[in-house]
């Protein structure tokens, strides 16, 4: 297997990390020089790795290509570059649906991911639009995939996942609760982690139950969880946090 990444961000970079953590057969990889620093950092991971200066060279050796750039760079370059029909290529693009990958690229040959950053680790859901053998045999190593046959409803996946900087703020803002209290930081972030790992493990395990059925369990009549719970509703937090999805979903399905 050679793959190829056009753009070398947070995302590609992550997959790369993750696929050196896993027990797939990799040739080779071709990098961009886009981003030197993270590129400089890839290379000294493994020699299978090799930064290209020229993106159609990255294209001619690899058989499959990733695209993790912005639409902007992609609206730029992607007509301008040759793509076999032979090519299987990965769009990592939020913005941007199949069609126009497809006529940008001049190849009929590809699929919409959406991985998250833990794919470095192996976690996380990995959507794939639409569903295709080859691309989940990639990913099923390098955590959850989600197969969707309809593009537009995996905007929605999209729009749930623009919550990640979200989370880690709140986990940002009660770590440094702790801390302005009094509470040593690296102790202050060892229990914050910790407690959110468990309650994330915890609802893996009861996922079956349904998130209700948490949210319910989690309290007890005039406790400090309903609490909290009661305040942050009142304060319109969860309205908010809809109102967010709805305008990245109604970003992403433009």
């Amino acid at each position: 297997m050679i793959l190829g990444f056009i753009g070398t961000g947070k995302i590609s970079s992550s997959i790369i990390f993750g696929i050196f953590k896993s027990k797939l057969k990799v040739k080779r990889i071709y990098i961009s020089s886009r981003n030197r620093s993270i590129a400089k950092k890839l290379a000294k991971k493994s020699r299978k790795i090799k930064v290209l200066k020229d993106n159609q060279e990255i294209i001619n050796k690899s058989s499959t290509i990733f695209l993790g750039i912005t639409p902007n760079v992609a609206n730029k370059i992607l007509a301008k570059l040759n793509f076999s029909k032979n090519k299987k290529i990965i769009s990592l693009i939020s913005t941007i649906n199949l069609d126009k990958i497809k006529k940008l690229t001049k190849n009929k040959n590809v699929v919409r991911v959406t991985p998250l950053p833990p794919i470095e680790i192996k976690k996380g859901p990995i959507i794939i639009c639409p569903p295709n053998k080859g691309t989940k045999n990639l990913f099923k190593y390098l955590g959850e995939v989600i197969e969707i046959r309809n593009e537009k409803l995996s905007y929605k996946f999209w729009a749930t996942a623009s919550i990640m900087a979200a989370y880690y703020e709140i986990l940002n803002v009660s770590s440094s609760w702790l801390i302005k209290k009094g509470i040593n930081k690296i102790m202050a972030n060892d229990y914050i982690t910790e407690l959110f790992l468990s309650l994330s493990q915890d609802a893996v395990n009861k996922k079956s139950q349904g998130f209700k059925k948490l949210v319910a369990d989690s309290q007890t009549p005039k406790g400090l969880n309903m609490q909290v719970l009661n305040e942050l509703k009142k304060g319109k937090f969860y309205s908010k946090l809809i109102k967010a999805m709805d305008n990245v979903n109604k970003r992403v399905s433009s």
